[in-house]
C-alpha cells in the first residue's frame, strides 16, 4: 500500500472534493459496448441452457415443483432425497414421496435444490446470492444441482443483473455465484469432464 502510495503521489487521505468524484464515478456504472439482444427471455434463456449441458423443466406454480422434482429424480435414477434451501422446506415433498430438508447441503447428500436471485438470458447463466438462508454450499457441494428460477426474474444480460442486485441490495452480500451449466474442464488432453469441481448435473425448473 506504501508503494501505491507513493506511484499516485499521495501522502495524506484524499480530500473531499476528491473523495466526492471518486464516488461518483464508483456510482455511474457505465456500461461497455453489448451486443444486439432483441431475443426473447424464455426461450433464449431455455436454449442457451441447454447448449451448456443443463437440463430445463416448467411448471405452473411452486405447488408443482415437488412433482416435477421427484420426475427428474426418479428418471435419472437418483435419490429421491437432498438439501434444500428453506424457502422449499414447507412444500409437500412426503406427499410426493421424497426427503427434502431446508438445510445447507453436507458431504453425504447427492442432491441440492436452490432458488435463484436472478437468471441471465444471454448466457444461460444462473446467479445465486449468498446469505443466511442461502447457502452457496447447497449449490456446489451435491452431484446434482435443482435450481428453481422464477420466469419474472429472467434478465436479458449479465449487466442487469448487476443492476437489480444494487437496486434492491446496495452493498454486495458475501458471495455471488455464477452457474452456467454443470461444472467441467477440458485441460487435460483437452479431453472435456464434467463435474471435476462441482455438481454433474444441472437440472433448472422454470415457475411461472
Amino acid at each position: 500500500m506504501r508503494r501505491i502510495r507513493a506511484a499516485l503521489g499521495r501522502d495524506a487521505p484524499l480530500g473531499d472534493s476528491q473523495s466526492a468524484a471518486m464516488r461518483a464515478a464508483l456510482a455511474s456504472h457505465a456500461r461497455g459496448p453489448l451486443p444486439s439482444m432483441d431475443f426473447e427471455l424464455v426461450p433464449r434463456f431455455r436454449e442457451r441452457c441447454k447448449s451448456l449441458s443443463s437440463t430445463v423443466d416448467e411448471v405452473a406454480s411452486l405447488t408443482d415443483l415437488p412433482a416435477a422434482v421427484h420426475r427428474y429424480l426418479s428418471q435419472n435414477g437418483l435419490p429421491l432425497k437432498g438439501a434444500c434451501w428453506p424457502e422449499f422446506g414447507r412444500l409437500a415433498w412426503s406427499a410426493a414421496g421424497m426427503q427434502m430438508e431446508p438445510r445447507a447441503a453436507r458431504g453425504e447428500d447427492k442432491v441440492g435444490l436452490t432458488g435463484t436471485y436472478c437468471a441471465i438470458a444471454e448466457t444461460g447463466t444462473l446467479m445465486l446470492l449468498s446469505g443466511e438462508y442461502t447457502d452457496p454450499v447447497t449449490s456446489l457441494l451435491p452431484d446434482t444441482h435443482i435450481a428453481v428460477v422464477p420466469v419474472s426474474r429472467i434478465v436479458r444480460s449479465m449487466e442487469d443483473g448487476w443492476d437489480i442486485l444494487r437496486r434492491e441490495h446496495g452493498r454486495l452480500p458475501r458471495q455471488v455465484t455464477f452457474v452456467s451449466g454443470p461444472s467441467r474442464t477440458a485441460d487435460i488432453e483437452m479431453t472435456l469432464v464434467l463435474g471435476i469441481h462441482g455438481p454433474y448435473r444441472v437440472h433448472i425448473i422454470l415457475v411461472g
